[in-house]
């Protein structure tokens, strides 16, 4: 029976560890706090903050504010990185009209209609820095569109929680919440931002690759453009995002050193820093994303060069 209870209170702990990466937060604002240093402390980027609080770039946070921290969302980081986010939305999906009202956030209508801060942005051809007003019109998709979503939410959920009662014999161990999909074969035509690795599909909230690599192995542009954000972000390390020409954004995470900085330009084979290491495996590897339109696609067929 004692076991039993052992077991319960174990695998409520560590869902409790694993849900609070993925929960927003409620931050008082005090004396000497700025968006930046408030960012780096939550491992976020100041125009996801802005966008989470509804805050322009002129707008002064005061002592005694409540902000919203959001969650860690790193396809949320790209769109807000990305200073192409006015293409139109490649899903076929029915839209319906938003009214904001008092209190709402990009952010918010995001979260309360089954969608992603990404979509909200491209739907309604709006920029990382625009501000909503009330009484503004939005496009949002149909709660229908996202309810099969929902529903594999979740069945994700559900995976996870078996997941970690098998893996919580040890409560120092952190769980991995990453769900694995098939190892490819590296194609020589190919070019990945490390050489010869194993390569591992990666699904669910992280949707990319998995590349094993040699420890402090040089990592190296795979396709051409301006470095869009550089720094540590939640639950990936550090990160790296360049965008292409085309508006593409390639994501290296779980970098070790970084060799470039922000706005600068890069073309394939450049080298953008070294390997880092996996928080959770403890072995020397890299994430590798690329995205379109603030959405994950095929990191394999994506252009190169």
């Amino acid at each position: 029976m004692k076991l039993r209870m052992l077991k319960k209170s174990i695998i409520v702990f560590s869902l409790l560890c694993v849900n609070n990466l993925f929960a927003d937060t409620a931050y008082k604002v005090a004396k000497g706090d700025t968006l930046y240093s408030i960012s780096k402390k939550y491992e976020i980027t100041v125009a996801e903050l802005r966008a989470a609080n509804n805050l322009s770039e002129n707008d002064v946070i005061k002592i005694g504010q409540t902000l919203t921290i959001p969650s860690a969302d790193i396809s949320t980081a790209v769109a807000l990185s990305s200073t192409n986010s006015t293409k139109v939305s490649d899903k076929n999906l029915e839209t319906v009209s938003y009214t904001v009202v008092k209190g709402d956030t990009l952010y918010g209508i995001a979260r309360k209609n089954g969608m992603t801060v990404a979509d909200l942005l491209v739907l309604n051809k709006l920029d990382s820095n625009d501000v909503i007003k009330v009484g503004q019109k939005l496009k949002i998709y149909k709660k229908e569109n996202v309810a099969s979503s929902e529903v594999a939410s979740k069945t994700n959920t559900s995976k996870t929680e078996t997941t970690i009662s098998e893996s919580t014999t040890n409560l120092s161990k952190i769980p991995d919440t990453r769900s694995y999909g098939e190892v490819i074969t590296a194609d020589s035509k190919t070019t990945w931002p490390v050489k010869n690795p194993v390569i591992t599909k990666i699904n669910g909230k992280v949707s990319g690759v998995q590349l094993s690599a040699q420890p402090n192995e040089t990592v190296t542009c795979v396709r051409e453009g301006t470095v869009m954000y550089v720094g540590v972000y939640r639950g990936f390390g550090q990160v790296l995002f360049v965008q292409s020409k085309t508006g593409l954004i390639y994501a290296y995470t779980g970098m070790g050193d970084v060799k470039v900085r922000k706005s600068d330009y890069v073309v394939s084979g450049t080298e953008l820093g070294t390997v880092g290491i996996d928080p959770i495996t403890n072995k020397p590897q890299l994430t590798f994303m690329v995205f379109q339109n603030g959405q994950p696609i095929d990191p394999v067929k994506a252009p190169r060069s």
